[in-house]
């Protein structure tokens, strides 16, 4: 018994934290504007949000979202779609 109650004593110390407690990662989205993230831009052939997102190391969404605001501000066309994925591509 006593050897158990030490393993418990262990685990509760060694753990920290609380199963309870998470972390919360910010997001800082890139602007749409700056120029470097159009220079980015220019040099990939095609644009999806996976593309984006491994680039800029986004999540998903964010990188769907930062796509869109382009495709409004006049930087990006819209290509094609399907119902899982969208294609950009660069306005020279």
């Amino acid at each position: 018994m006593e050897k158990s109650q030490e393993k418990k004593e262990r685990k509760e110390k060694g753990s920290g934290k609380s199963p309870s407690e998470k972390k919360v990662i910010g997001i800082v989205t890139p602007d749409s504007r700056s120029k470097e993230v159009v220079n980015q831009l220019k040099k990939m052939r095609v644009l999806t949000p996976y593309t984006v997102a491994t680039r800029f190391d986004l999540r998903l969404s964010v990188a769907r979202h930062l796509l869109e605001e382009l495709e409004k501000q006049g930087t990006v066309e819209f290509v094609s779609a399907s119902k899982n994925l969208k294609i950009y591509k660069h306005i020279d």
